[in-house]
């Protein structure tokens, strides 16, 4: 049975956060360099008032309306998230009671910046076992919230966003193709918040240490990336029986602007087009992919019977890849 997306949808807040407003919070931070060094001009930054599952529930809305599928029609839903609203309950009950899909199962996925391709795979899994089955995947992260704003490097790459598909059965030849997934446990010190968990539980000490925040090896996750994910993307093509020169649209995880341009190079995709919305929003964590597909997909880029490559990458480490074909048929 062919599996593919049906309607995608966004959110991003409406706080917009330039390099020059960035200063206010990184004084070190130059608007030049930050520019230079990562091609981010803005991002954009949750209301006070907003969490993950609010994000959430505005993309999620906007990708139903756009399927043409109601809320109560809907059978499960999955949320990727690292920064969700709370440790319990899961996000994604909260996102299905605020929009009331009250039929839906819910649960979370936590592969950081790979989770909404990894969220995708379980949507495939379960609609093979459920042909007529609805599955809404959303990735929704608010980075903002966790950030060490004297960190330069790490403070100025995120923003906070949600993005999401409505996925179900599609005509044959058309959806999902194939998957790869990886994950290498030995690199999970390269992203990772310290505390908060059940290894190091929140404490005044913790917080005064400032173990809450977000914490990144820029140099290790850029080698990680240089040299997993071409190796990833090319055995997914060549077991499918395509090569890079075929693929129509690359849609990566919007980790930084020059990596991303590498990644390219290094993975043979030049003739691709290769979709870009981190100089507007930043690097918005699993919900970077997503939205830069609802971009793509809502500016008239992506055409019925396209090529289509999806690509995320990130904390664990783990990267996760999904080869489509567009459209419904």
């Amino acid at each position: 049975m062919a599996v593919g997306i049906l309607g995608t949808g966004s959110y991003l807040p409406e706080r917009v956060v330039t390099n020059v407003d960035l200063l206010a919070l990184v004084p070190d931070a130059d608007p030049e360099w930050v520019s230079r060094k990562t091609l981010i001009e803005a991002r954009r930054f949750a209301a006070p008032d907003e969490a993950a599952s609010d994000l959430a529930a505005h993309a999620a809305r906007a990708a139903l309306r756009r399927a043409g599928v109601t809320a109560a029609e809907i059978d499960y839903i999955i949320v990727s998230t690292s920064t969700g609203d709370s440790p319990q309950p899961p996000t994604s009950n909260l996102v299905q009671h605020t929009i009331g899909a009250t039929g839906a199962a819910c649960f979370d996925v936590n592969a950081v910046c790979a989770g909404f391709v990894f969220a995708l795979s379980v949507a495939n899994g379960l609609l093979q076992a459920q042909p007529d089955a609805l599955v809404l995947v959303i990735a929704s992260d608010v980075y903002s919230r966790i950030l060490d704003f004297g960190d330069r490097r790490t403070a100025v790459l995120f923003g906070d966003g949600a993005g999401a598909a409505v996925v179900g059965r599609v005509a044959d030849g058309y959806g999902i193709i194939d998957l790869e997934l990886a994950s290498h446990g030995d690199a999970n010190d390269l992203i990772h918040v310290k505390a908060g968990g059940s290894r190091l539980p929140a404490s005044a000490q913790t917080v005064a240490d400032g173990d809450h925040y977000f914490r990144m090896n820029g140099r290790g996750v850029r080698d990680f990336v240089a040299t997993g994910v071409p190796p990833a993307l090319d055995a997914l093509l060549r077991r499918n029986e395509f090569k890079a020169e075929d693929v129509d649209h690359f849609v990566p995880h919007q980790a930084n602007g020059i990596m991303l341009q590498e990644l390219v190079d290094a993975a043979g995709l030049r003739n691709a087009h290769t979709h870009l919305t981190l100089p507007w929003y930043g690097n918005v964590g699993s919900a970077s992919l997503p939205v830069t597909l609802d971009d793509a997909n809502h500016n008239g880029s992506l055409r019925d019977g396209e090529l289509v490559l999806l690509a995320g990458f990130g904390g664990g480490m783990s990267l996760g890849a999904c080869l489509l074909r567009w459209g419904r048929g």
